[in-house]
């Protein structure tokens, strides 16, 4: 193991480094995980979030069906998995943080490793609210709370129904049994409501104005009661505004606070104690997937929904939109240009073959989104079915899918209170495993500057994470979500773009293609010829120019931030551009920096003596390798354990 300092010249298993200005007792070791499943795990639990939940099932059904996975196919295979592998190998080649790797790579890119510190920082604070969102209704579900099924709460409005309602309607009987409906407080007769909009009943589901057939609801106003339930009593909207904060909602600051707690206890010695818990939290989600799709298979409706969801449109291949989602999605999913990856990374053995990690977890990844899509779009169908409309009625993305349609749905299924248990803690724990490698990448940002710290390393862990919990308390707030919303909109998305083709630029034309592509024969990762040019030319090129592509795109659709019919302020609106350009001011000041330290012409953009090898225990490459024995180079190591010739 070896010493992360900031400096340019780090000590190695104790020893003095050249200038001896340190002593090996103010040197800790640099933990590192116990065994390389443990880092694909991490990887796994990192990448598999809730984003492969609540966000692509739906772009995959909005966007086509079956046709949605070319675009995404191709986003992933030239955009995500190389960002994914590039950052693997920043991360294990030099045993150090983003910080201090792209400081080593290049002076002109100094900055960029604090850009992912900053974006993994605002990531973790909004993020951790999300997970106790779900802590919530877990809890509430457990105490068998089922609230978010009923109407007669105070906070409901007299527009409020759900499934159930509907169905005890047509269970009561009444004027044409099988056309009765729950609307405005009471059971009628979806017949009248044609009547009383001014239109002719058509039959038992539509209306008709005279020339056309529509559904009778489209016309109406009605709010499921799980809707009024999630932004009123969940979090507490109740009116307010983005100048009228309103109150603080003492449940949420309960759940944030718990969580927190429960993350820092996870990741207590880092890697170390992490390794551990990665093995429940990046599995357990499977378990809990695999129970939901055995379920909702077997519902009536099944197949209805699950057809929406992956009936192809070819035609929408020509939309552009499209394929601007399937690379939206790429980065949300992976998590990539957050410093995340290369962090974990940095505590790998030095010939751990993570050209095969980054493949596995990759391909690992897009398949769990489509298999969360089965189960989650078989339970749709029920819902649909149940409540006599479409599936594009009930189908939604993000939190409108996870705390507003899917619990209407459970609450039709019998043993509801068991499924929302399963559901909800299933999104607990996959958020939880999310935040891991982001309170990582910020520990660790910390203790290679100041290596002193690994003594306390847990005191680090409590700092970061007390400091992130106060951070994300207003959005604890009636008005939160607001926040939370400007947060999520301007972070996640156009800056990470930018992030991720400067990583490229520094690897492929600062420091060199064919210099990486050495670095990564030296630690026993060898590729045939298509291989070596498909890696060479996504690097260099392919990533950089589908990065500006994309980014036009978005640019040229862009909208601004709102949550549901409440439109934010220009205040708002500048604070989201703010909060944006904030993961990216650290990159000129990094180049500014540079200049000041000196470093001009071909220096400037030339490796430090900090970029070179990690000193790791060298082993014999994995089971697992996809290279052959007789690939790998068995060359002579100097006593610093690094390769020589």
């Amino acid at each position: 193991m070896e010493n992360g300092g900031s400096g340019p010249k780090r000590a190695t298993n104790g020893k003095l480094p050249p200038s001896g200005d340190a002593k090996p007792s103010d040197d800790p070791k640099r933990a590192s995980w116990g065994s390389p499943l443990e880092f694909i795990l991490a990887c796994l639990g990192y990448a598999v979030g809730l984003g492969n939940v609540w966000r692509f099932p739906y772009l995959c059904y909005r966007n086509g069906g079956g046709a949605f996975l070319i675009p995404f196919t191709v986003m992933l295979i030239f955009i995500g998995l190389p960002i994914f592998y590039l950052e693997l190998y920043i991360g294990q080649f030099t045993g150090i943080g983003p910080l201090q790797a792209f400081t080593a790579i290049s002076p002109f890119f100094s900055g960029l490793g604090y850009c992912t510190l900053v974006v993994i920082s605002i990531i973790s604070i909004y993020y951790m609210v999300i997970v106790a969102w779900t802590l919530f209704y877990t809890i509430e579900s457990i105490a068998g709370n089922l609230n978010w099924g009923s109407c007669e709460n105070d906070y409901n409005s007299k527009f409020c129904y759900s499934g159930d309602y509907d169905l005890n309607c047509r269970e009561d009987g009444g004027i044409g049994n099988d056309t009765m409906t729950w609307y405005l407080g009471k059971c009628i007769s979806i017949g009248q409501i044609c009547t009383d909009m001014g239109y002719q009943p058509y039959n038992e589901s539509h209306c008709n104005d005279g020339t056309t057939e529509f559904p009778w609801y489209t016309n109406v106003t009605r709010i499921l009661a799980s809707q009024e339930y999630y932004n009123n009593r969940v979090l507490g909207i109740n009116g307010a505004t983005w100048s009228e904060w309103g109150d603080i909602q003492w449940h949420l600051v309960g759940t944030l606070f718990a969580s927190w707690v429960l993350a820092f206890l996870c990741v207590i010695k880092g890697v170390q104690s992490a390794g551990k818990v990665v093995y429940f939290t990046a599995l357990f989600p499977y378990v809990m997937l695999t129970a939901l799709l055995i379920r909702g298979v077997t519902l009536d409706g099944a197949a209805e929904g699950i057809m929406f969801y992956l009936s192809p449109k070819w035609e929408t291949l020509l939309d552009a939109r499209v394929w601007g989602d399937a690379a939206s999605q790429i980065f949300y999913s992976f998590g990539v240009a957050c410093g995340s990856l290369i962090t974990l990374a940095s505590y790998n053995n030095y010939h751990n073959n993570c050209h095969f990690d980054a493949v596995f977890v990759s391909f690992t990844n897009f398949f769990t989104s489509i298999y969360a899509g089965f189960a989650i779009f078989s339970v749709l169908g029920f819902q649909a079915k149940q409540m006599r409309v479409s599936v594009d009625d009930v189908a939604d993305s993000g939190p409108g899918l996870a705390f507003i349609a899917y619990p209407e749905a459970l609450l039709q299924m019998p043993l509801p209170r068991l499924w929302s248990i399963l559901f909800f803690f299933m999104l607990f724990i996959l958020g939880l495993g999310c935040q891991f490698a982001g309170i990582e990448a910020i520990n660790t940002a910390i203790v290679d500057k100041w290596p002193n710290l690994r003594k306390r390393y847990w005191l680090v862990t409590a700092g970061t994470c007390l400091t992130c919990f106060i951070l994300g308390l207003p959005m604890c707030f009636s008005g939160g979500v607001y926040l939370f919303t400007i947060l999520d909109w301007n972070t996640a998305s156009w800056a990470i773009l930018l992030i991720g083709m400067a990583e490229c630029t520094a690897v492929a034309w600062s420091y060199g293609i064919n210099r990486a592509m050495k670095d990564l024969a030296s630690m026993n990762m060898k590729f045939n010829p298509v291989l070596h040019f498909y890696w060479k030319a996504v690097w260099s090129a392919i990533v950089p120019v589908a990065s500006i592509a994309i980014l036009v795109f978005i640019f040229s659709d862009w909208t601004s931030p709102s949550y549901e019919d409440y439109a934010f302020p220009l205040f708002a609106d500048l604070l989201g551009w703010a909060v944006g350009l904030s993961t990216l001011v650290l990159f000129p000041v990094g180049i500014c920096w540079a200049l000041y330290q000196g470093y001009r012409g071909k220096e400037l953009f030339s490796p430090t003596e900090a970029w070179k090898p990690a000193f790791k225990s060298l082993t014999a490459p994995r089971s697992d390798s996809i290279m052959s024995m007789d690939s790998v180079e068995q060359g002579p190591y100097d006593n610093m354990g690094f390769i020589m010739g």
